[in-house]
């Protein structure tokens, strides 16, 4: 592959209930290449199979069939582990909703990816949590707990929690979906200020089209299919 490729998938399809009468095929053959420092909007129909793609190229969920390649590891014949350990150095996650522990506080929850990677706290960790949580602008709610502040600030401890191992992907699934428009305007401009300063490959399922107008380039997936050559 290509140097700047990050991403590519070919041929990939995805099966649910495999070898049931219950068997459902989501993705019917996706083939992508998403390159480092690339801002994409994936757009569809609800039920088109967005989310599936999203958790493949995560590693959340292995395909059915075809090759995904992260960087230049073709991951599917990696065991349970290695997806594990590739997955936490080099994707972060931005979901809907934020999954934050809410009895732990900001920053505790920007800790968590660095806690689960090396299994002991250290000064180093809060150091680096303070930095990503002042990032998103939110250093005076640091030592809330992530409960206590509003919906947007919670995504934006989210996003923090997404960087702290310094992914080079950053998939965000309709992370502005129940966010109000200000809010959601500032997700955005976070997201697309983390893509320009890092570098970070940013992969974003919006049903927004205002947004995904402002993206580099849209991925439109309809019935599992990517329909737009150009996206691939």
């Amino acid at each position: 592959m290509a140097e700047d490729v990050i991403v590519q998938l070919r041929g990939v399809r995805k099966s649910f209930n495999r070898g049931t009468p219950l068997e459902t095929e989501v993705l019917h053959g996706i083939d992508l290449t998403l390159r480092r420092g690339e801002f994409c909007a994936v757009v569809g129909p609800s039920g088109s199979g967005k989310s599936t793609l999203l958790n493949i190229v995560g590693l959340l969920d292995r395909p059915s069939a075809g090759s995904l390649h992260i960087g230049s590891e073709e991951t599917t014949t990696l065991d349970d582990a290695a997806l594990t350990r590739l997955r936490g150095h080099t994707i972060g996650f931005v979901f809907q909703y934020h999954h934050l522990i809410t009895a732990f506080t900001a920053l505790e929850n920007v800790m968590i990816p660095m806690l689960g990677a090396a299994g002991f706290p250290s000064p180093q960790m809060r150091i680096r949590a303070e930095q990503l949580i002042d990032s998103v602008g939110l250093t005076p709610w640091k030592d809330n707990l992530a409960g206590n502040i509003s919906g947007g600030q919670q995504q934006r401890v989210a996003i923090a929690r997404a960087l702290a191992m310094n992914p080079a992907v950053l998939l965000a699934d309709e992370p502005t979906g129940n966010l109000d428009t200000k809010s959601a305007e500032a997700v955005f401009a976070l997201l697309r200020r983390v893509n320009q300063e890092q570098g970070t490959t940013v992969l974003f399922v919006t049903h927004n089209p205002e947004l995904a107008r402002r993206c580099d380039k849209t991925i439109q997936v309809v019935d599992g299919l990517v329909i737009d050559p150009a996206a691939s």
